[in-house]
């Protein structure tokens, strides 16, 4: 099974090397690594042709956001699975990506996505976990309140993006939550991946700021209710509550 990684990123210099090394120590055998640059202007894309290999694909041209860069990453993957790895981020460990075409391998085609767990590090030493994010107890219902299994664990196969759609543009921070309600309302069959994909460096443009936070949870309200989920911006601010219960929890259960 072929596996389509894609990573986009901007003046991404001081960490997307980590994130190219992560996947090229990969023990699967066929996976293609697709770089999305928007055009940097600092060495990002100096750091990325000395860590690319045969199998990574490179582009680097203007464009008009993340997620615009996350969708011309999907319309050039060739894999029967994609995921996205961000350029701050990296695999947790050498045997993830077999791990996960293991598991998609043993659902065969009753599963069409899988969701797993990833750790929060410390931006400087990635050795340092700060958070763990556990998608176990993930549940349809708690989309109501904002809640969804972290995004950087989704690994998908390529041909629901094929039938359902891509990232929607008009959203700033919350096409990630927008597509993945949108996959489970039209009946992606999801599974829990019951291991840690990805170690995720703390900060982020969606998790950054009171301003954000509000834009996050009025984005998320929006893709509720175009995806027929009913919700409203009071729902949607339990989720902070709920979160830090779900932060105990897995701390608990670890």
């Amino acid at each position: 099974m072929k596996v389509s990684v894609v990573t986009v990123c901007f003046n991404s210099a001081a960490t997307i090397g980590d994130t190219l090394d992560s996947v090229r120590r990969q023990t699967h055998p066929d996976i293609e690594h697709i770089v999305v640059d928007g055009s940097s202007t600092d060495a990002t894309m100096s750091v990325v042709r000395n860590h690319a290999t045969a199998s990574t694909v490179i582009v680097s041209e203007p464009d008009r956001g993340i997620y615009d860069a996350m969708n011309k990453g999907i319309r050039l993957a060739s894999g029967a699975v994609v995921g996205i790895l961000n350029a701050d981020d990296v695999l947790v460990d050498d045997t993830t990506i077999s791990r996960l075409v293991a598991d998609f391998e043993a659902h065969g085609a009753d599963v069409d996505g899988l969701y797993g767990d990833i750790v929060h590090v410390d931006r400087d030493d990635l050795s340092v976990v700060t958070r763990y994010s556990c998608a176990k107890r993930f549940a349809r219902w708690q989309i109501r309140f904002g809640l969804m299994f972290p995004h950087p664990g989704f690994y998908v196969r390529r041909e629901l993006y094929e039938r359902f759609g891509l990232y929607k543009l008009g959203y700033r921070v919350s096409a990630d939550f927008e597509l993945m309600a949108r996959f489970m309302g039209r009946g992606a069959r999801l599974a829990y991946h019951p291991h840690v994909v990805v170690k995720m460096r703390e900060g982020g443009i969606s998790t950054t700021g009171l301003w954000w936070r509000l834009h996050q949870n009025l984005e998320i309200v929006r893709a509720c209710r175009e995806n027929g989920i009913r919700t409203n911006i009071a729902l949607i601010s339990l989720k902070l509550p709920s979160k830090a219960l779900s932060y105990a929890r897995s701390a608990w259960s670890r």
